[in-house]
């Protein structure tokens, strides 16, 4: 039950996460499992949240292991959510992901969607970094237990890090089946050859730019507005900008502070906004009520989202070149 509220929380907040969703093959939206979604990882947990709530079927997730500390570990799994440890995080965490691994195994035996990070690590970048074998090894296994699953690679492309309301644009790739393995090699060989085949999908999907060419940033992840548009929400724009700072300065520097060091800004910045704007609003609405009346209430309920979107789809899309990522 609370996985499916916060999936249509997600689903009215996404066009205040995202000024704007290109996607190559909307299709795929529709598919289901037993399927792998093999993901690159460049925003932390707003990955798997944008790939979770696009898609129509419900879409388990892989975490980094120290976010499941009491008393998170029962909400996490609400929120089908499984966790993956490194050594860092306690080589006495490691065993617990061998049971990750059979839970894997189960709900892809039951048709489950699972969205996996080939990369391992979150980095802020527009790079494919080198893939681990974690991917290769549940694909590898489920095609041995005769699970007739498909592995879609799946590009993950942000037109900044650190700009609130984003273009993002969301490649996929071939499916992969058991096609591809030779089932009688050795498995240090079926690894290679796996990852191999999703690095080739994974560099046609991800795009490369340098963080400091501002010019091929340019050409490939920022969308002008049309002049009708500019000149449409232009003052909705500006009254959203400043009913908006509030919530948005105070929120932004308290996040700032705790993640300015990390590539998590990004993602927690969405994720407290998700959660605190419609308090924000409930306040709003409230206030207006008692100073006003039910009729402006209702039309000032209305104006503050759009005005957000309004600002959101004409704001500067790209980071500055001198902010460090």
């Amino acid at each position: 039950m609370l996985y499916f509220i916060f999936k249509r929380i997600a689903r009215l907040a996404l066009p205040f996460f995202c000024r704007k969703i290109v996607i190559n093959k909307t299709d795929i939206l529709k598919v289901k499992g037993p399927v792998l979604l093999a993901c690159n990882h460049p925003n932390s947990f707003l990955d798997s949240i944008i790939i979770d709530t696009l898609f129509k079927e419900s879409v388990w997730s892989l975490a980094r292991g120290d976010a499941f500390k009491r008393p998170y570990i029962k909400i996490l799994k609400a929120l089908k959510i499984l966790p993956v440890y490194r050594p860092s995080e306690g080589v006495e965490n490691l065993s617990e992901n061998y049971k990750t691994f059979e839970d894997c195994i189960g709900l892809l035996r039951n048709n489950s969607i699972i969205t996996i990070f080939s990369e391992g690590k979150c980095i802020n970048e527009w790079h494919l970094r080198p893939l681990k074998k974690g991917t290769a090894r549940l694909a590898i296994k489920a095609w041995e237990e005769n699970i007739p699953l498909k592995v879609i690679p799946v590009g993950i492309n942000y037109s900044s890090f650190k700009r609130f309301g984003k273009n993002v644009f969301i490649n996929f790739g071939e499916p992969l089946t058991n096609k591809i393995i030779n089932v009688n090699s050795v498995d240090g060989l079926k690894h290679q050859t796996f990852n191999a085949l999703l690095k080739e999908q994974l560099e046609k999907l991800v795009f490369e730019i340098p963080k400091d060419d501002l010019e091929k940033q340019k050409e490939l992840l920022e969308i002008k507005p049309s002049k009708i548009k500019s000149i449409t929400l232009a003052i909705p724009a500006v009254i959203g900008f400043f009913i908006h700072l509030p919530i948005f300065l105070p929120i932004k520097k308290m996040i700032w502070k705790r993640t300015y060091a990390n590539d998590h800004y990004d993602s927690v910045m969405a994720g407290i906004l998700m959660l605190a704007y419609p308090i924000y609003l409930l306040i709003i609405f409230v206030l207006s009520i008692i100073f006003l009346n039910w009729v402006w209430a209702l039309i000032i309920l209305l104006l503050f989202p759009f005005s957000a979107w309004s600002y959101i789809q004409l704001k500067p899309q790209l980071d500055k070149i001198n902010l460090k990522q």
